[in-house]
């Protein structure tokens, strides 16, 4: 049985234990802050096992896989002993784009906008009576709304943070809002390395796929 660690225990970790334990992977959420109750009670009613207050490293790095939450940097001395030992390391995003079948994702990113805009793509799709979940960087957990639901389109916010983590994902129809100064202390304090995390929005599209951005921004004209 391959073993998922799940780092951080907040919305996109939580989901992405019970999505694990769903698909009978060996799953593990370890969190060095506290977790809420409301999400340990959520983990105690799928029995995930979990650990809060420190890691317990030895079974961290003994998983396959680790799927990290967004707001843990990559220079968190963790992730650079599982980058060190070739342990792949995920987003959530990644992690529950896997196993959402036939239906389709909607990705808004940008530095400015996007909650408002995804907002409203969900409610206008949910007010014509579509099958259609919010996640991301809002509303539920994708990864748990994968798991417990059954829907033909995801609306997903997704920050640059998350970007990062997703190497296979495919946005079905992404949308770039737009692009400015944001997070440089976690892209070494340089605006292209900022701007190259946005642009992964676009990553493993097809033919088949739209990309809306704003013809306004002229950075977005320069990537």
């Amino acid at each position: 049985m391959k073993k998922i660690a799940v780092l951080g225990g907040g919305i996109s970790g939580y989901g992405s234990a019970i999505l694990a334990k769903k698909k009978r992977f060996d799953v593990f959420l370890s969190d060095a802050g506290r977790i809420a109750d409301r999400y340990k009670a959520k983990l105690d009613e799928w029995q995930v096992p979990y650990e809060e207050g420190g890691h317990t490293e030895e079974r961290i790095l003994d998983a396959a896989e680790v799927v990290k939450s967004p707001g843990i940097p990559e220079t968190a001395p963790l992730v650079r002993k599982l980058r060190a030992a070739g342990i792949p390391v995920i987003s959530e995003i990644e992690f529950a784009g896997r196993y959402t079948g036939r239906a389709k994702c909607i990705c808004i990113t940008g530095s400015n906008g996007k909650t408002t805009t995804t907002s409203l793509i969900y409610k206008i799709m949910r007010d014509a009576g579509m099958r259609v979940a919010l996640g991301g960087n809002i509303g539920e957990s994708f990864a748990y709304s994968v798991a417990t639901g059954d829907y033909d389109w995801y609306v997903l916010e997704l920050s640059s943070f998350q970007l990062d983590g997703m190497y296979k994902f495919r946005a079905h129809i992404g949308v770039l809002m737009n692009i400015t100064p944001d997070h440089l202390d976690r892209y070494d304090h340089c605006f292209q390395n900022y701007a190259d995390s946005k642009m992964r929005i676009t990553q493993n599209q097809t033919s088949r796929d739209y990309f809306v951005y704003s013809g306004d921004d002229e950075v977005i004209w320069q990537q």
